[in-house]
């Protein structure tokens, strides 16, 4: 129930006039409290769609200002209907399971045809068309229990429930302009319903739906059309054609403004006899009755057939078997018996329904009497009671937003309706960093900013908290984390190390990182597109830089073999220092060094991990025979020659092995299927494999 001391406030807004109602309901009974009706001045109206929006405001402010002093009562909230112009329906079937059987209540029956209007809700603005459509009207066909058709829910027990729901649609344009007009006039809407929906509630009792009744309620602009069969509401449809229609005629035939021949059809429809006005001429004329049905007859003829034409589709293709006729337009002289004619049915069963069909409505109004004309203005207020699927208007960041209200409307559904952008309320992530490790592709994510943070009616809330009607939401933006970043130090591959032998010490040192082929330290930050190659080895230089050691004085032996300071040392490789012996004095005759470096030589055949800086003994032994060994390398055979004993380092001088290009993460030697250091002895018809590890 409105706030409104109790009493509901209902607007019909029609093509010609507005009549407002406000009344009760009382022991199952509608006593208006007070009526009123006002003409628009202007043709501010046409086939039910509102051209002149605020000039129709005025005219519902009017109505408003004359209920408001029969009821000493200010009116803020009204009930209102709109016509089927461009009506859509959408039939649809839903169900709802429990997780145990449940007695059902009222509470479950309204959530389920709740379901039922999303579900069509979703069909109709499917994105198929630019125009989005809301819900004006929703009736249930047929519910079921547990996969059974059953009349009412209320009361049984059930594991599921269904139904079978018509909801129908307008564009948004048309509800938008009634809303518009409305709020003009200083009200909100509390309730919008269809007007053949409101009609047939008060026309057709429930009793009588049953039967294959059609309603058609004739406005000025419209003719509204209902259809009824086994139980409910089946069908809804219009034509736009109606009371003005024939006004219009009138009009052209008289030399009329249209306001003038308005009231000649009224007088026409309402007592025979001579009828009198003014043309635009300003002349004094007269016709009858007669001769203005005869002058509208064709027109007449042309709107009956159309609504029975409409009525037929809408029934399946087949003529219904009664139908009741409300509204004002539906009062011209022949209209019924037209429509029973193109039905195919007895004129008997074409009837205009009027103070008939208000039996259960109490008008205590002085200056009105019970009227078809009245009959859409009860049902609106009457429907408020049956069926609550109005829309209600909230602010968006100052922006006014419409929404359909299923009783579950939450922020973000409004959010939605505004249009805000999905990636301003979620956490924004900055900018990701790409780039290349060792020729594979990484990238950095950037770290995650902040939520929105959303207010409504100025309290911090959240995207999921409930709204109402004008509540004030407030949305400031999410933000955006700062953009990815990584140092070389902070990858994976820089923290591993390469491990070396120098002068018979393990010694393990960090990898290299060139970037874009430049050396950087670990504290380089990587950039958008860099190249990242990790080294899996030193030069010469570069390992005893990082060890400290000078070796300005010193030769270079790398696996036994003289290297220089850009010679490339990788993972394992057996790397020694041997001094100059610059310090011998100057008197040591050439023959006397050639003797010492003899006897160094032999030193190193018999264990060439040892390195001297000096040498300490002259009495050297005999130096043994070169020999050649015949070894098969990798399948292939290969002779080694030019010393009398021969390590795995000695084969890398006599085998093709790329040691410039690491393929692998270090070299494997094996002899005779043993994995073995370089330093291990080689001998006759070894087989020896050589291969980098992946």
């Amino acid at each position: 129930m409105n706030t409104q001391n109790g009493l509901v406030f209902g607007l019909d807004i029609g093509t010609r006039n507005v009549v407002g109602i406000v009344g009760c309901m009382e022991h199952n009974r509608f006593k208006v409290s007070a009526m009123a009706l006002k003409e628009h001045e202007t043709r501010a109206m046409l086939d039910g769609q509102i051209h002149d929006i605020y000039k129709v405001g005025d005219t519902i402010r009017a109505v408003k200002y004359q209920l408001e002093k029969q009821i000493d009562t200010e009116l803020t909230e009204v009930c209102i209907a709109a016509a089927g112009r461009v009506l859509k329906t959408v039939n649809v079937h839903t169900d709802f399971e429990f997780e145990q059987e449940t007695r059902i209540n009222q509470e479950h029956i309204y959530s389920l045809d709740l379901l039922g209007v999303e579900k069509a809700h979703e069909i109709i603005n499917d994105g198929s068309s630019d125009v989005q459509f809301y819900c004006v009207g929703n009736t249930p066909i047929k519910y079921y229990l547990n996969g059974y058709g059953i009349s009412s829910l209320e009361g049984h027990k059930a594991n599921k429930i269904g139904v079978d729901l018509i909801a129908t649609f307008l564009p948004e344009e048309v509800v938008d302009g009634l809303y518009e007009a409305v709020d003009y006039a200083g009200l909100s809407v509390a309730n919008l319903t269809l007007e053949p929906i409101a009609a047939i509630n008060v026309a057709i009792p429930e009793k009588y739906r049953l039967l294959n009744i059609a309603l058609i309620d004739v406005g000025a602009g419209t003719s509204d059309i209902c259809i009824t069969k086994s139980g409910s509401i089946a069908a809804y449809g219009m034509i736009p054609y109606a009371g003005d229609e024939i006004t219009e005629v009138i009009a052209q035939k008289y030399l009329v403004d249209f306001n003038t021949a308005d009231k000649i059809k009224v007088q026409a429809s309402k007592k025979k006899g001579v009828i009198n006005f003014k043309d635009i001429m300003g002349l004094v004329q007269k016709t009858n009755t007669a001769e203005v049905n005869e002058t509208v007859d064709e027109v007449v003829t042309r709107i009956a057939s159309e609504t029975a034409e409409r009525i037929k589709e809408l029934n399946g293709d087949k003529a219904v078997s009664a139908v009741f006729i409300v509204g004002g337009g539906g009062k011209i002289p022949g209209y019924t018996e037209k429509i029973s004619q193109f039905l195919g049915i007895s004129k008997e069963r074409v009837a205009l329904r009027g103070e008939e069909v208000l039996t259960a409505v109490d008008f205590n109004v002085e200056g009105f009497k019970k009227d078809s004309l009245f009959v859409t203005p009860v049902g609106i207020c009457m429907n408020y009671y049956t069926q609550k699927n109005n829309f209600i208007f909230v602010q968006v960041n100052g922006e006014r937003v419409k929404l359909y209200d299923n009783n579950r409307l939450t922020v973000i559904d409004a959010l939605l309706q505004a249009g805000y952008p999905n990636e301003l309320l979620f956490p924004r992530r900055g900018k990701e960093r790409n780039f290349t490790v060792n020729g594979k592709a990484r990238l950095q994510r950037g770290t995650a900013g902040e939520a929105a943070v959303i207010r409504v009616n100025g309290k911090e809330t959240s995207m999921n908290a409930a709204i109402e009607q004008n509540d004030k939401i407030e949305v400031t933006e999410s933000t955006i984390g700062k953009d990815g970043s990584i140092t070389v130090g902070q990858l994976e591959e820089f923290k591993s190390v390469v491990n070396f032998v120098v002068n018979e010490k393990n010694v393990s040192c960090p990898k290299f990182a060139y970037v874009n082929g430049c050396l950087q330290s670990e504290y380089y930050e990587i950039q958008e597109n860099d190249t990242v190659l990790m080294e899996n080895f030193y030069t010469v230089q570069q390992l005893f830089e990082f060890l400290d050691i000078d070796i300005t004085e010193q030769e270079v032996y790398v696996n036994n073999v003289p290297a220089d300071l850009d010679t490339k040392v990788y993972e394992n490789f057996i790397v020694e220092t041997r001094a100059w012996f610059s310090d011998l004095k100057e008197e040591n005759s050439a023959q006397a060094v050639s003797e010492q470096m003899d006897s160094i030589v032999k030193q190193e055949t018999t264990n060439p991990h040892e390195a001297k800086t000096a040498p300490e003994e002259t009495d050297a032994k005999p130096v043994k025979t070169a020999v050649s060994v015949h070894v098969l390398v990798n399948n292939t055979p290969v002779t080694l020659s030019g010393k009398a004993e021969y390590q795995v380092v000695d084969v890398f001088l006599f085998y093709e092995f790329d040691l410039s290009t690491p393929k692998g993460s270090s070299v494997i030697t094996k002899v005779n299927g043993e994995r073995v250091e370089y330093g291990s002895p080689v001998c006759e018809k070894d087989t020896i494999e050589i291969y980098w590890e992946k």
